[in-house]
């Protein structure tokens, strides 16, 4: 049954006050107040930064809470109440312009977990006993600046298994995107490869971009011992709190998903998982997105592709109430788009825009060690293990694709033979990779300053990754370090070279223009003889 309980269904004389509607933000109905358990708090100017309520510091009107189901709106003296059980998390959704606390990691600490008795010990330690509930759970903010036009950092399955991966993690990726302009990150999934231990240094790497880094769960960080999905997520929990919840940066509104359901041994069956997202994380988002005005850019980020998730009919009619919206997930080590329409069973106007980012581990950190001793990782579908920087403005974003200490422009592979007979030019194929390319981009070559000529998408397998999964025959790689096998990409392109040239040293060139309006150019030698 759906829920958005209010403060303005709360009856009078409850200490209770109805605010206003804000302008362009729809009110949500009346409820009945809710019977059993319930918690109260504040959600308050932290005026001096300490994060607790101190005498003078002013409570906050308006401000969306949730216990991971519900959602309410605090009331004008910025008081919140809603109902709980053992098992819940209450977490407060930052709104634009204000933040709240962050840890030594730099990760923001909006929540508060209630589980009295805690959960079980598995594999890995769980929640620790919360106690009783406070007479008051409160949630600080603090004002910040954030403006119309910001970036965000994304980074795929950092995935590290030892001490040795995180290492190679902080100076492939850390390294690189340190000084970027962002206003924070989001890590989509496989933190650790089933290693908590490493959640501290890998988040102490990341600490040092200097921004508040959200997280996504993925399916290599749950507890494979619990029994169901409801203790697989307590390990994550005891780290980084709620595995789903919103907040706003900017004029958009970013919703975490987890997307990444356990399903616990059974006589019959080993445990495994699936891709979706269970009845109350669907009514969080119902509830969440009531209070999202229509005309704000709605960013959801998950572990695995939504194409992927059971529920995904039920999702895409809750997103094509919005206009504007967009999705990002890690999960399949490889770089792809998808544009989810009607044939998918997305109900929108336009065509829904999913991008899988690629991994920041690449293919796992496997492969050969490259010049400074770090696993080149090449993915499967030959493209160069990654970040990602995504810059929104207003209804629009653009995300770039940054290769692991490559330069930014390095954007492409150009497979052409170091030389061929010149008669034979007309028929000499060149294959280009274009690493963030889609079937909305446009790859066009000329070759010695000749007309630029559109050339074609095919599915192929990228041919330098064909070459160094050969390559491991003669040379095996360290144990444990074998790449997988090669993929067909969706984002190759084939042409040839012009037929007539003369004999000699030419440039071949190749302009490719992506779906966001970004062009980039590659450049590769051949030698007619």
């Amino acid at each position: 049954m759906r829920r958005i309980v209010s403060v303005l269904g709360l009856v009078a004389g409850s200490g209770w006050l109805c605010g206003c509607a804000t302008p362009g933000r729809p009110t949500p109905a009346a409820a009945e107040t809710p019977a059993g358990p319930v918690a109260t708090g504040f959600v308050f100017d932290d005026a001096n930064g300490n994060g607790v309520r101190d005498a003078g510091e002013k409570g906050l009107a308006r401000m969306r809470v949730s216990n991971g189901r519900d959602v309410v709106l605090t009331d004008g003296h910025g008081a919140y109440r809603l109902p709980i059980d053992d098992d819940t998390i209450l977490f407060v959704i930052k709104p634009r312009g204000w933040m709240t606390p962050v840890d030594p990691f730099n990760q923001p600490r909006f929540y508060y977990i209630h589980k009295p008795q805690g959960t079980p010990a598995l594999n890995y330690p769980g929640v620790a006993p919360t106690g009783p509930l406070p007479a008051s759970v409160d949630f600080a903010l603090r004002r910040q600046a954030e403006p119309d036009r910001f970036q965000v950092l994304l980074f795929g399955d950092t995935q590290t298994a030892s001490i040795e991966d995180v290492n190679d993690f902080a100076h492939d990726i850390v390294e690189p995107a340190s000084g970027t302009p962002a206003g924070l990150g989001i890590s989509l999934g496989d933190l650790v490869h089933e290693k908590p231990a490493l959640r501290a240094p890998l988040s102490g790497a990341i600490a040092q971009l200097g921004i508040p880094w959200y997280n996504v769960l993925g399916n290599h960080d749950m507890d494979y011992a619990a029994p169901d999905d409801q203790h697989s997520d307590a390990n994550f929990e005891r780290t980084y709190g709620p595995a789903y919840y919103s907040f706003d940066y900017g004029p958009v509104h970013f919703i975490v998903l987890d997307d990444v359901i356990w399903h616990g041994a059974t006589a019959e069956k080993k445990g495994h998982y699936t891709a979706g997202l269970g009845a109350a994380q669907l009514e969080f988002l119902r509830n969440d997105l009531e209070l999202v005005p229509r005309e704000q850019l709605v960013v959801l980020t998950m572990h695995i592709p939504m194409v992927q998730i059971a529920e995904r009919k039920e999702l895409y009619a809750l997103l094509a109430e919005h206009p504007h919206t967009v999705s990002f997930s890690g999960h399949t080590h490889d770089y792809r788009h998808w544009f989810i329409d009607a044939r998918d069973g997305w109900p929108g106007a336009t065509p829904h825009h999913h991008t899988t980012v690629g991994a920041t581990c690449g293919s796992w950190w496997n492969g050969a060690l490259d010049e400074v001793g770090i696993p080149h990782a090449t993915m499967a579908d030959g493209v160069p293990n990654n970040w990602c920087m995504v810059t929104f403005a207003g209804h629009d974003h653009a995300v770039e694709y940054r290769a692991a200490r490559r330069p930014a422009d390095y954007q492409m592979n150009i497979y052409a033979p170091d030389a061929v007979p010149a008669a034979q030019a007309g028929q000499t194929e060149v294959l280009v990779n274009v690493f963030a390319g889609s079937e909305r981009s446009t790859v066009e070559m000329r070759c010695a300053d000749g007309a630029w000529t559109p050339l074609e998408r095919v599915e192929r397998e990228d041919p330098y990754y064909v070459e160094l999964k050969e390559s491991e025959k003669a040379t095996p790689p360290p144990k444990g370090r074998k790449l997988p096998k090669p993929d067909k990409t969706k984002h190759i392109w084939r042409g040839v070279l012009p037929a007539g040239l003369s004999a000699g040293t030419h440039l071949i060139e190749v302009r490719t223009t992506d779906v966001y309006g970004q062009t980039y150019l590659g450049r590769r030698i051949i030698r007619l003889e």
